[in-house]
């Protein structure tokens, strides 16, 4: 590896499984700090215990506010400032206008889009006084077209993608140095997505390594986007809507 994040201090949310897991693990091997959060507790301390003396892990649930009080504390006391936050926690809920519930609807507001809005409100806060940094902010595809299905969640997705561009226009006025930009992702062999598969069957057989064509990608794929927007490699990109979608945005769903 090339030292991409070298002296950096990252937080990574919903880090003990999947894109999270991944981008922890790539941020390590690219000479960062790395500070994993999530609920699940036995997963996480597993995940930053591989990684050696470069890694903690916090219990954090995202959509509560004195988490993330706790989170800055934290930070503030360690007082290495903070670099990079990828706000990555998250669910996938299914249920389409007429079957979606007022509970789920707020349950999935609450852990996708009010978790971005703290998460985000806290990096920069931190980040301002100290130089800057890059907030990513994991979005989907279903933010940017319409999935019939996901009523809900799209609109989730969607609020952090308008967070994100606001948050970027913010931060170039008051001449920060903070860049906050958006990763949509579409199919991904996580764990959350690969519950939808029927039992018996390959998950492996729709990646796009199986066929060009296909949809579902690895985490790593978006790992590697997000290590792009985390370094100052990608000093001049803010505000933008990454696409990691093997290209199913442009050949419509």
């Amino acid at each position: 590896m090339s030292g991409r994040l070298q002296g950096k201090l990252a937080v990574i949310t919903g880090a003990a499984s999947g894109i999270g897991e991944v981008c922890a693990r790539l941020f390590v091997a690219e000479g960062a700090q790395v500070v994993l959060t999530d609920l699940n507790v036995e997963a996480g301390e597993a995940v930053a215990a591989s990684l050696g003396a470069q890694a903690c892990f916090l219990r954090q649930d995202v959509s509560d506010p004195q988490s993330w009080d706790a989170l800055a504390a934290y930070l503030v006391e360690r007082g290495s400032g903070l670099d990079v936050l990828v706000n990555n926690a998250g669910v996938l809920l299914k249920a389409n206008i007429e079957d979606e519930s007022l509970d789920q609807w707020h349950k999935l507001l609450r852990i996708n889009a009010d978790s971005v809005f703290l998460g985000t409100r806290m990096a920069v806060r931190l980040m301002k006084d100290s130089g800057g940094g890059s907030i990513v902010n994991i979005s989907s595809l279903a933010a940017l077209l319409g999935l019939e299905d996901y009523v809900a969640y799209s609109a989730s997705k969607g609020a952090v993608a308008a967070l994100s561009r606001a948050v970027a226009v913010h931060c170039r006025k008051h001449k920060y140095r903070i860049r906050c930009n958006s990763v949509h992702p579409d199919g991904v062999m996580t764990p959350m997505t690969l519950g939808g598969y029927p039992k018996g069957m390959d998950p492996s057989a729709f990646t796009i390594d199986a066929d060009p064509m296909n949809r579902m990608c690895l985490p790593g794929d978006v790992a590697n986007a997000v290590l792009y927007l985390a370094s100052d490699e990608s000093r001049a990109i803010n505000g933008i809507e990454m696409r990691v979608d093997s290209g199913q945005a442009v050949m419509g769903i």
